[in-house]
Parts: structure tokens; sequence; C-alpha cells
């Protein structure tokens, strides 16, 4: 009997879990506007623990980012129909939401110990804060669409810039909550708090401006690298 009840308790978390993705797809695409697609999952067979590859339902045994990322449909489908991401979420459930950046959304990540430090001096400042989610392994800022040459006018005033400290913009993309990355479960540290001149339709995002010289002064303290590792 305890097994039956503790498969039932399984079962249902399992449906809630499925549910709340669906929930946040459509709230980020047809209430916020923001551009989704689903990630392309994780490989559940257990094949890959005897191969000893990872996870990443794409098959690429190094992939970079598993799990986390768009295949079929590719980045380039993602869309703000509420009938495409309630008909891709309801065939794959478990599908993690993937944001593509650089159209009403952008954003900043780096890693999560310096992504901490960060927050807590701009909180210090008085930096007004965007949406913050925290990964297992990074931080990700959403801000507003910048541009390119935007961020490069901005970024040529440091001597250096860290490698760990990554922009999410045209053509890019992030993983939302309540996703998970195959390292764990994605969270929000600062909730989106909604933005009053658009009658709270959408979340308050700051310019990527306000928050670039904290962001790299916290990331000099992060160790480089080029995984991209969500």
């Amino acid at each position: 009997m305890r097994e039956i009840l503790g498969r039932r308790r399984k079962l249902s978390l399992q449906r809630k879990e499925r549910t709340a993705l669906l929930n946040a797809a459509l709230t980020y695409a047809e209430q916020w506007q923001w551009r989704v697609v689903p990630g392309v999952g994780f490989d559940t067979r257990g094949s890959w623990r005897a191969a000893g590859a990872q996870p990443c339902a794409c098959g690429r045994p190094n992939c970079p980012v598993p799990g986390a990322h768009a295949l079929d449909p590719g980045l380039l489908a993602a869309t703000r129909d509420p009938r495409m991401v309630r008909s891709w979420w309801t065939r794959r459930p478990d599908a993690p939401v993937v944001l593509a950046t650089g159209d009403r959304v952008s954003a900043a990540s780096l890693p999560a110990v310096a992504g901490a430090r960060a927050l807590e001096a701009m909180e210090n400042l008085g930096v007004r804060l965007g949406p913050v989610v925290a990964t297992p392994t990074r931080y990700l800022l959403l801000v507003a669409p910048y541009s390119l040459a935007e961020l490069g006018e901005l970024l040529d005033s440091h001597d250096w810039v860290p490698t760990s400290l990554r922009y999410h913009g045209d053509g890019g993309y992030v993983v939302l909550p309540p996703s998970s990355s195959s390292a764990g479960q994605l969270r929000w540290v600062r909730p989106p708090v909604p933005d009053e001149r658009t009658g709270g339709a959408a979340p308050w995002l700051p310019p990527i401006g306000s928050l670039v010289d904290a962001l790299v002064r916290a990331g000099r303290t992060a160790p480089d690298g080029d995984r991209l590792t969500f």
C-alpha cells in the first residue's frame, strides 16, 4: 500500500510540474509577449548513463547546454502565439521553456557566485533590478533589449571584460523557470515585477547600461571559461 501511495504522489507531482511548464510558457508568450520555444530536453532512456555521455536528447555526447536549448523546432520558430505554445507543450509537457532574446527582452549572465555578489553590490547602490534567474551554475539577469553597437560602446570603457560574463541579445536565448537543466532546477532569485508603464502586462526590465559596470566587476572574480553550462 505504501508503494502504491508513493507512486501516486510521484505521478501527481509530475503532473503539477508539467502543468506549471505549460502555464509558464503561456504567461511568457501570451501575457508578456516574449517569444518562446520548447527546449530539447533530456534522454530519459538511461542509455546515456552506460555510455558516460551527458543526458541531452539532442544526442551530442558533449552538448554544452544539455537539454537547455532548442532543436526541433529550432530557435527561429520561437513564438508568442498561445495556440502554438499550447500545442508544443501538450505534446512535450516536460520540455524546458527556452526564451528567444533580443526582441522584447534580453539578458546578461555570469557564474552563480559572482552573480550573487553582483546582486548584493547593486542593491547596496540602490540599482533597480529586473527579473533574475538562478540556474545551478549561473545567474541570468533579464534586461531591456539592446543592440550590439550599444553593448560594444558600454564595454569599450573597460580595459578587460571576463569571458565568464555573457550577453544574450539578438539571436540568443536563455532558459526560464520552472524548467530544469541537467544540473537541477531553475528558480527566480528576483521574481518579475509588473511594469506600471504597460499596465502590468509585462515585467519591468532595466537598461543594460545600468548594470554593466557591476557585472564586469563581479565577473572579474569568477573563473573564465568557454562552456555555456546552465
